[in-house]
C-alpha cells in the first residue's frame, strides 16, 4: 500500500497517514495499483475521508471559526503527497521488486524507502536519476521460469511492458517506442530477499510519469552562428528548452539547477547560456518570498561578471522559473553571491520589456486569412466582420493561394492560386506588388506541388519549400527580398516536405514530411555555419513532434515549445491537440473538436484564440470558449509569422 498524508501548506508527518486502498488483492508487499494515478489518487483521498469520519467523535463540535492563511503554491503542488511502504519480513522476491517499483513512485527525494529493497551492494550503486524510462503501463514482474542451477542462492524477476519515451540524466523527453524488457536479481541478506542487481535508472507507468513530473522551459538565449553579427541577430532572444523535471521536489531548486546545467543536448548547438561554466547554487533554500521575489545565492563563478551579463543571468532563471511557478507572478529576481552580497537585480517589468520570449510590437496582432475573392482579409479578437488589408494583397488583383504576414505586420508573402509563384508586398496603402521573387521549380499540377505556405521568422526573413512529386527543397530569402539561397536537410533523404513553420528565433523550424503516403511533424535545428560573409545554412537532427499521428494534416507554434497540431491516429478520426517540441504531449488543456480542419494558426502569445479553416467555414476558438464560426467562405488562416 501506499501512505498519503495530507500536507496543507507544509508536510505533516506521523503513523496515522491516509491508506490507498484501491489496491487491496494484490498482495501485500506494498505494490501500486496499475489502474492510474487518478484512481489511485481518488481512493486515496476517499481513504483520507473515512479517516476523518472515523475521527469525529473527538472532534469539538464547538468554538469559533478561524480563518487560517494559505501559502500560495505551484500549479501541480497538490495536497496529497504519495510515500513507499518499507519491505515486510518475509516478502517473496516478485512482491519484493513489486513493491521496490512500488517505493519509486513516491514523493522521497532520496528514494529512502525504495532504497531498503536493495542489498548493501546496490544501494551504493544504483543510480535512480541516470534515465527515466516511460511505459504504456507499469512493468509487469515475472519470475523467471526455469531456475539457473549455478545461481542456486538467487532469484531473478523480468520487468516487461510497452515503452513510449525515455527521459535522461539532463532530463530530456524524447519519444522511443519499442518492447521494454530487464531483469531485475535478488539474494537473501540477512534471511530477507533484497535486489542486488538492476538497471540504473526508474521505470515508471505513463499515469505515474506524469503525476510525479512536469514539463518546464528552461531558457537559453539563440546563438546566430556565422550569422551573429548582423544587426537582426538580437542578442536578446531567448528559446524555450522543455525538460521534465519532479514538480514536488523542491521545484524551484531544481529548475534553477537545470538551468544551470545548459541547453539539451539538441538545443545546445544552437544556444548558449550566459552563466560561466561551473556556476552553481550557493544555497538550495530557494522560495518566492512575501513579495514573490526570489533571491538566488550563486557560486562564485558568477561573481566576476559584468552588469549586462549578469542582467542576462537573471532573465533567464526569471522566465525559468516563472515557467515552473506558473500559479504565481514572480515580482524581481535578485542574484547574489555565496555570502548574500548583491550581484544584480531584475524586476518582472524589466524582464518582460527587454527579454520576453514573447514579442509584442505594442499591440495585440491581427487574425489573417484569405477570404471567397483571395484577398487577404484581417480582424481583431473583438471585431465580427474581416476587413481588406491595405496594400496590393487587399484588391484581390493577385489571386493567392497562401499567405503570410512578417512579424511586425508591415510585409505579407502571398504564394498564387496556382501554387507556382511567390509574391512579397508591403500592407500599406500606395505600394505596388512587383515581380514574384520566386518562381516554382515543378509544374505544381496538384495541391501539394509547387510552393508551400511561406514563414516569417523573428529577424524578418522568409522561409519557404518548393515541391514537386517526388521530391522537395528548402529555401530562405533573407529579409523577405534577394536571392533565394537553399537550405540543406541533410536528415530528410527522400521524404518530402509539404509544409514548413518556423519559430519566432529562426533556429528552430517545424516541418510536415510526407514518406510513402504518411504525413508526420518534424522538428529541426536550423545551423549557421560558413563565413559572416557567405553564411550556409542547414535544418539538423530532425525529430518526430506527434509520433503517434500517422497523417498530420496542419500545425502551427502556439507557445516558445508547444505546437497545435492536427492529424489522426491510425484508424482513427482527426483530432487536434497541443504537443511539446520534445514530442510529448502537452499539460495544456485539451481542445474541443472541430470538423474537417485543414489548416490551423495558433498565436505564440497563448492567450490568443486558435484559428481554423474548416467544415464549417474560418472558425476561431477563444481561451475557455468554444469554436465560432466568423467567416462562412475562406482559407489559410494564420498569424504573424
Amino acid at each position: 500500500m501506499r501512505r498519503h498524508s495530507r500536507k496543507p501548506g507544509g508536510e505533516r508527518s506521523g503513523r496515522a497517514g491516509c491508506v490507498d486502498t484501491e489496491r487491496e488483492g494484490e498482495g501485500r508487499a506494498g505494490h501500486t495499483s496499475r489502474r492510474g494515478a487518478r484512481r489511485a489518487r481518488t481512493a486515496g483521498l476517499l481513504g483520507c475521508a473515512a479517516v476523518l469520519l472515523a475521527g469525529c467523535a473527538s472532534m469539538p463540535d464547538s468554538g469559533d471559526v478561524k480563518a487560517v492563511d494559505q501559502s500560495p503554491r505551484a500549479e501541480g503542488d497538490s495536497q496529497v503527497r504519495v510515500y513507499g511502504v518499507p519491505p515486510q519480513d518475509g516478502a517473496q522476491p516478485t512482491n519484493i521488486v513489486r513493491s521496490f517499483l512500488d517505493a519509486t513512485t513516491s514523493d522521497e527525494a532520496d528514494f529512502r524507502t525504495a532504497s531498503q529493497y536493495l542489498a548493501k551492494s546496490a544501494r551504493r550503486t544504483w543510480q535512480p536519476f541516470r534515465v527515466t524510462n516511460v511505459l504504456q503501463e507499469r512493468p509487469k514482474p515475472e519470475p523467471q521460469i526455469q531456475r539457473n542451477r549455478e545461481d542456486a542462492n538467487g532469484y531473478t524477476v523480468t520487468l516487461s511492458g510497452s515503452q513510449v519515451a525515455t527521459v535522461d540524466g539532463n532530463h530530456a523527453y524524447t519519444p522511443e517506442e519499442r518492447a521494454y524488457r530487464r531483469t531485475i536479481h535478488l539474494i537473501k541478506e540477512n534471511g530477507q530477499w533484497r535486489i542486488d542487481r538492476l538497471p540504473n535508472g526508474l521505470v515508471l507507468g505513463q499515469s505515474d510519469f506524469q503525476r510525479i513530473y512536469r514539463s518546464v522551459n528552461k531558457y537559453y538565449f539563440a546563438s546566430y552562428q556565422s550569422e551573429s553579427s548582423e544587426p537582426k541577430a538580437s542578442r536578446n532572444v531567448l528559446v524555450a528548452d522543455p525538460v521534465y523535471l519532479r514538480q514536488r521536489i523542491e521545484p524551484i531548486a531544481a529548475s534553477v539547477e537545470a538551468l544551470l546545467n545548459g541547453p539539451t543536448d539538441w538545443l545546445g548547438q544552437v544556444t548558449a547560456s550566459e552563466f560561466p561554466r561551473g556556476t552553481r547554487l550557493a544555497s538550495r533554500d530557494l522560495a518566492l518570498d512575501d513579495s514573490n521575489a526570489l533571491r538566488v545565492k550563486l557560486t562564485e563563478q558568477a561573481v566576476h561578471t559584468d552588469a549586462a551579463q549578469c542582467k542576462r543571468m537573471a532573465a533567464q532563471l526569471f522566465f525559468t522559473v516563472q515557467d515552473m511557478t506558473r500559479a504565481s507572478k514572480i515580482s524581481e529576481v535578485d542574484l547574489e553571491d555565496a555570502k548574500g552580497n548583491s550581484l544584480c537585480s531584475l524586476t518582472q517589468e524589466q524582464a518582460e520589456r527587454d527579454f520576453s520570449p514573447v514579442r509584442h510590437a505594442g499591440h495585440s496582432a491581427q487574425e489573417y486569412f484569405l477570404d471567397a475573392d483571395h484577398k487577404v482579409v484581417s480582424m481583431s479578437d473583438d471585431a465580427t466582420e474581416p476587413a481588406p488589408v491595405r496594400g496590393p494583397f487587399g484588391t484581390g488583383k493577385t489571386a493567392l493561394r497562401s499567405v503570410a504576414v512578417s512579424r511586425d505586420e508591415t510585409t505579407a508573402a502571398g504564394v498564387s492560386s496556382d501554387g507556382r509563384l511567390l509574391y512579397v508586398a508591403g500592407l500599406e496603402d500606395g505600394v505596388q506588388r512587383g515581380g514574384p521573387l520566386l518562381t516554382s521549380a515543378g509544374s505544381a499540377k496538384a495541391p501539394d506541388e509547387g510552393l508551400t505556405a511561406p514563414s516569417w521568422d523573428g529577424l524578418g526573413d522568409l522561409w519557404i519549400a518548393d515541391r514537386s512529386a517526388h521530391s522537395s527543397r528548402l529555401l530562405r530569402l533573407r529579409e523577405g527580398k534577394g536571392a533565394p539561397e537553399e537550405v540543406a536537410v541533410p536528415g530528410l533523404g527522400k521524404r518530402r516536405i509539404k509544409a514548413i513553420r518556423v519559430a519566432a528565433d529562426g533556429i528552430r523550424i517545424a516541418m510536415l514530411v510526407e514518406d510513402n503516403g504518411r504525413t508526420t511533424l518534424q522538428l529541426g535545428r536550423v545551423e549557421r555555419g560558413g563565413s559572416s560573409a557567405h553564411p550556409v545554412l542547414s535544418v539538423e537532427e530532425l525529430r518526430p513532434i506527434a509520433p503517434q499521428l500517422e497523417d498530420v494534416v496542419a500545425a502551427s507554434w502556439a507557445g516558445g515549445s508547444r505546437l497545435v497540431v492536427v492529424g489522426r491516429e491510425s484508424g482513427g478520426v482527426q483530432q487536434m491537440q497541443f504537443m511539446e517540441t520534445d514530442g510529448s504531449a502537452s499539460n495544456a488543456e485539451t481542445l474541443p473538436g472541430v470538423n474537417g480542419v485543414k489548416a490551423v494558426a495558433a498565436s505564440e502569445d497563448e492567450t490568443r484564440p486558435l484559428i481554423a479553416d474548416a467544415t464549417e467555414g474560418i472558425v476561431r476558438l477563444p481561451p475557455d470558449a468554444n469554436w465560432k464560426t466568423v467567416a462562412k467562405d475562406g482559407t489559410a488562416p494564420v498569424y504573424p509569422g
